[in-house]
C-alpha cells in the first residue's frame, strides 16, 4: 500500500502517476482545510482536484475543474447580481449538489467521497483528512481571512502574517485514514503547498503521531523549482512569512517527518545542505506538464523510497 499525502494541482498531478503504478493499493490521503460552504452547498476543492485528476477528467489547462465544463450556472448567477468570485461549471455542480445532499441525509464526507470516486471510475482510495471540519485560516495585518476570500476572492493579493487550522486540535483521522497509514508500505508527501495543504493534515494530531512514529520509508517530493513555486502561492508565502523561497525550506518543515527529499535538478546545489539534515536526497526533473511526466516521477519517487527502506 502506498500512502499519499496532497492537496491542490501539484498533489493531484502525482497522485495520478502514482495511481498507475499501485492502481487499487494506492490511498490518497486529502487536505480538507479549503473546505467552505458557498451557495448552500459543500465545495471541496482538493477533494474534487485530486478526484478529476485520478478520473482523468480534470481541466489540462487549469488543472482544476473538469474538461470541456460549460458555465451556464454562473453566468446567471452573475445576472442576477449574485457573487461569481467562485466558478462553479454546470457539470462540476452536480458533485457539490449530491455531495451536500448526502451529507445533509447523514452520510461522512469519507463515505460520499468513496461513492463519488467509484461512480468517476477512480480506482485508488480517495480519503479525506478527517470527516470532523478543519477550516484553514489566513492571517493578515488587516484580519483574518477565510483561506477561499484570500486564496480566490483575492487571489492572494494581501500579505499574510500567518496562518490557522480552526478545529484541527478536536479533530481525528477518520478509520480509512487510520487503516491507511498502519497498512502503508511506504508514505509520500506530493509536491503540495506545504503551509496550507500539508501543514492542515499534520496539524490533526493522531495523523501527526503515526507519520512520526511509523517504521516504513517516507519521502517527501518538492514543490519549489528555482526558488519559485509551480502554481500557486506556496512561494509568497515563505517570502511573507521570513522563509528562504527554497526546497530547502521544504526540507526543513518536513524534518523529523520525512527519510528522503525528492528536489529538481536545478535544485542540486542544495543537495548538501538537505542531507545535513539527517535526510537521504534524490534529484531528478520535478515539473509535471503531462501524464508522461507524472507517471516518470511516481516512478522515480517509489523507487526512491523503496531503496530508502524502514528505519
Amino acid at each position: 500500500m502506498i500512502v499519499a499525502l496532497a492537496g491542490g494541482v501539484g498533489g493531484a498531478k502525482l497522485a495520478r502517476g502514482l495511481a498507475e503504478i499501485a492502481g487499487t493499493d494506492l490511498s490518497v490521503i486529502v487536505n480538507t482545510g479549503d473546505d467552505f460552504d458557498h451557495f448552500g452547498l459543500r465545495i471541496c476543492p482538493d477533494l474534487d482536484t485530486v478526484t478529476y485528476t485520478l478520473a482523468g477528467k480534470a481541466n489540462p489547462v487549469t488543472g482544476w475543474g473538469l474538461d470541456g465544463e460549460t458555465w451556464s450556472f454562473m453566468a446567471q448567477i452573475k445576472a442576477l447580481g449574485g457573487e461569481d468570485w467562485f466558478q462553479l461549471g454546470d457539470r462540476d455542480l452536480a458533485i457539490h449538489v449530491l455531495r451536500s445532499q448526502w451529507l445533509g441525509r447523514g452520510a461522512s464526507l469519507t463515505d460520499v467521497t468513496a461513492k463519488i470516486t467509484a461512480a468517476l471510475g477512480v480506482k485508488a482510495a480517495v480519503l479525506p483528512m478527517s470527516d470532523a471540519p478543519v477550516r484553514t485560516r489566513v492571517q493578515t495585518a488587516s484580519g483574518l481571512l477565510d483561506f477561499q476570500d484570500y486564496f480566490v476572492r483575492l487571489k492572494c493579493d494581501v500579505s499574510i502574517t500567518g496562518l490557522r487550522f480552526d478545529g484541527a486540535a478536536e479533530a481525528g483521522p477518520t478509520e480509512a485514514v487510520e487503516h491507511a497509514l498502519d497498512d502503508a508500505e511506504m508514505m509520500i508527501f506530493c509536491p503540495s503547498n506545504p503551509f496550507v495543504s500539508i501543514d492542515p493534515i499534520l496539524a490533526i494530531t493522531d495523523i501527526h503521531r503515526r507519520l512520526k512514529a511509523t517504521r516504513v520509508p517516507r519521502v517527501a517530493v518538492s514543490p519549489i523549482i528555482g526558488g519559485k513555486a509551480v502554481k500557486g502561492p506556496a512561494a509568497k508565502m515563505m517570502a511573507e512569512l521570513g522563509y528562504q523561497v527554497s526546497s530547502l525550506t521544504v526540507a526543513e518543515k518536513y524534518r523529523g517527518l520525512i527519510d528522503g527529499m525528492v528536489i529538481d535538478v536545478v535544485d542540486g546545489d542544495l543537495e548538501g545542505d538537505i542531507r545535513a539534515l539527517g535526510m537521504a536526497v534524490k534529484t531528478t526533473r520535478t515539473l509535471m506538464v503531462n501524464a508522461e511526466d507524472s507517471a516518470r516521477l511516481a516512478a522515480e519517487t517509489v523507487e526512491f523510497a523503496r531503496k530508502l527502506g524502514g528505519r
